[in-house]
């Protein structure tokens, strides 16, 4: 069966080098046009890229997918690639890209989606990282047949992943890039064997995983202590959760609630070698690590030594 593939980051890669692994032809790869990453703002390839480029696969990088659209000339080519591939079937993790109708209807077999959650719950863009914000105790992935909608399409096949208390969006994402390669080898070879079953997604529980804005990333300290460490495990790694300090921005990446505290919002109740606390809108927040403009990510203890200012003082009036 030949598979041709569509994805971008470290997620997507991880299912392209299982399908390599697994032996099937790749004959044509999709993915997002080299970005500017690193302090020198280099134009990186991304890791699926990367990848397929290391395997010998071909490579398409268009801007646009729209025929009728602002890269018009790129779908075109893009176009003219697939249907040279001959692609029974078009696998895509994590792409960026809206795939329109001529894409979805040109494999045999249609456009398989890995999507990072149990589907419909957290369709969209951030799936990960809103699930650990929510409090939600598991979440998985689901094999998906794509139609026009977003993430909408049938149900292939789901597995579950429980989120640990101390996941953040990066641990998890690992643990769910490996189930989701693992489980499009198997739908790959159900596929090949017609052994596919679709289900059509509930009505009931749809919610919607809305891209992370930086605008977020700014601790509100008048939320109950609960939410905020659960927003500074979801945004780590990016955008990191932040707050203001004497002038400077800090960035906040491990803390433990603490139900006992009883102070006004934003207040730093305790501050010294053995641990650094702050009030919050229902009980308060140990803030175990942290890391200051241009720094490394320290424990509380060396960020406290460098800031013998920060006992009693108020965090939200900043």
């Amino acid at each position: 069966m030949r598979v041709a593939f569509a994805g971008t980051p470290e997620f997507a890669a991880a299912a392209l080098a299982a399908i390599h692994a697994a032996g099937y032809t790749v004959p044509l790869v999709l993915t997002q046009p080299d970005r500017p990453a690193g302090r020198g703002m280099k134009l990186t390839p991304s890791p699926v890229k990367q990848l397929a480029l290391a395997h010998g696969m071909d490579v398409a990088q268009p801007q646009g997918l729209k025929l009728d659209g602002r890269y018009a000339d790129d779908a075109a080519a893009a176009r003219a690639a697939l249907e040279a591939a001959a692609p029974d079937v078009l696998v895509v993790a994590a792409y960026g890209l809206i795939l329109p109708r001529w894409v979805l209807t040109l494999p045999r077999l249609g456009c398989l989606n890995i999507h990072a959650s149990l589907l419909p719950r957290w369709r969209g863009a951030a799936p990960i990282h809103r699930a650990i914000e929510a409090g939600d105790a598991e979440t998985g992935i689901t094999i998906m047949q794509m139609d026009e909608g977003l993430d909408t399409g049938a149900m292939l096949a789901a597995g579950r992943e429980p989120i640990r208390p101390a996941d953040t969006t990066g641990t998890l994402h690992d643990r769910l890039a490996a189930l989701g390669a693992t489980m499009i080898v198997q739908a790959l070879a159900d596929a090949a064997a017609a052994r596919l079953i679709a289900t059509p997604q509930p009505a009931a529980g749809v919610t919607y995983a809305h891209k992370i804005a930086k605008a977020e990333a700014a601790i509100d300290w008048a939320l109950p202590a609960a939410v905020i460490e659960r927003r500074v495990r979801a945004f780590d790694p990016f955008p990191g959760a932040s707050f203001d300090c004497g002038g400077e921005t800090v960035k906040l990446w491990q803390a433990r609630c603490r139900p006992d505290v009883q102070a006004p919002p934003g207040r730093v109740v305790h501050a010294d070698a053995t641990r650094l606390t702050v009030a919050c809108g229902d009980g308060g927040l140990d803030l175990l690590q942290l890391q200051r403009p241009g720094g490394k990510r320290v424990p509380a203890a060396a960020f406290t030594q460098a800031r013998p200012d920060l006992p009693g003082s108020d965090l939200a009036s900043h």
